[in-house]
């Protein structure tokens, strides 16, 4: 898999680095000139980074380029929230602004991510998004996020968005209230201090939390969601001490987002009348209740799916857990997308 980095920084009076990666394999260069091939757009949750996305990635292409594939893909970014993975650290002094100090939200996420979007081809790397067969996939915080992309002005037309374990409650914010408490105080109680990466790596694979996580996530969380501690740098020992390039406080920050529950339901909902929302949940309700999820999936409620898929086995952390199944998952989705773009040819 190609990969190449993009820092997008501030611009026309947006004030915060937006770093994203762009991913392609060689088989993909023959769909640069088809206007039907898709460019996947990746947006992760809370307290991870862009590159937890890249063991899904590679099913998905691997999936795409096998004989018989209709799914034709150009190529795939992720981009990291403001405070998160390698825009955090970039972001260190801006994010001390009385806008965004303990007050990051799903929306300024997906303000960040639109932002970028719209930045056009001013870098060699950038490409014009407008010209593109968009397809959306957040986890979490990203698929709230990635929901309120949705309609946010100029708009962005999204053939179709994959929502996976989204973090919101159709019957009202109460619903989450007990999991947003665990989260801050799970926040403000996880060790985020480490000697070196190694010492790192070591704590999270003992964790009873990160213990069902994919081997290949654990390593991207140390390489891309670890940064040097600003207090450990001297000259004769530079950067011996490690800690979370996203801050607890931070990471608090967001799951007190007031509106984040609740905000991104009426965008749901208008995705869902028009017809273009494929949902991903995990079977084992770990962290989301199984009454959220059932309020999300409630057929009184008028939302109508393109698909829903279930994973057994899983919970909320359905990137991190099973991240080969959520890619088959995922080019199952796009292979209906496929289908149904043929049948609306006819």
């Amino acid at each position: 898999m190609l990969i190449q980095s993009i820092t997008d920084s501030p611009r026309d009076g947006y004030p915060l680095h937006v770093t994203a990666k762009r991913y392609w394999i060689p088989e993909f260069e023959a769909n640069t000139s088809d206007p039907n091939a898709l460019t996947l757009i990746l947006l992760h949750s809370t307290s991870f980074h862009k590159e937890t996305w890249e063991p899904t990635i590679e099913r998905i292409f691997a999936l795409s380029v096998q004989p018989g594939s209709s799914v034709k893909i150009r190529e795939a970014w992720s981009l990291d929230c403001p405070n998160h993975g390698v825009s955090g650290r970039l972001n260190e002094k801006q994010l001390m602004l009385p806008e965004f100090q303990n007050n990051f939200t799903c929306e300024k996420y997906a303000r960040a991510v639109h932002h970028f979007l719209s930045g056009g081809p001013k870098h060699d790397a950038r490409v014009d998004f407008r010209r593109r067969r968009l397809v959306g996939i957040g986890h979490s915080l990203g698929g709230n996020a990635m929901l309120i992309l949705q309609h946010l002005e100029p708009i962005f037309t999204f053939s179709s968005i994959i929502i996976v374990e989204p973090l919101i409650s159709p019957a009202g914010p109460q619903h989450l209230d007990k999991l947003r408490s665990i989260l801050v105080k799970g926040a403000y109680e996880r060790r985020d201090v480490w000697s070196n990466h190694t010492t790192a790596m070591k704590s999270l694979r003992s964790r009873e939390r990160t213990k069902k996580w994919d081997p290949r996530i654990t390593d991207l969380f140390v390489n891309y969601a670890v940064k040097p501690h600003p207090g450990s740098y001297c000259k004769e020992a530079p950067y011996h001490g490690v800690t979370l390039a996203c801050s607890r406080d931070q990471e608090a920050a967001m799951y007190r987002d007031a509106d984040g529950p609740t905000q991104p339901v009426a965008d749901l909902n208008k995705a869902c009348a028009a017809g273009y929302v494929h949902l991903v949940i995990g079977a084992i309700n770990d962290f989301i209740p199984a009454r959220v999820h059932a309020a999300i999936l409630d057929p009184d409620s008028g939302r109508k799916y393109l698909s829903v898929t279930k994973l057994s086995d899983v919970g909320h952390l359905v990137p991190q857990e099973a991240p080969d199944r959520l890619g088959i998952a995922i080019y199952e989705a796009l292979t209906k997308d496929e289908a149904r773009m043929s049948r609306s040819k006819l």
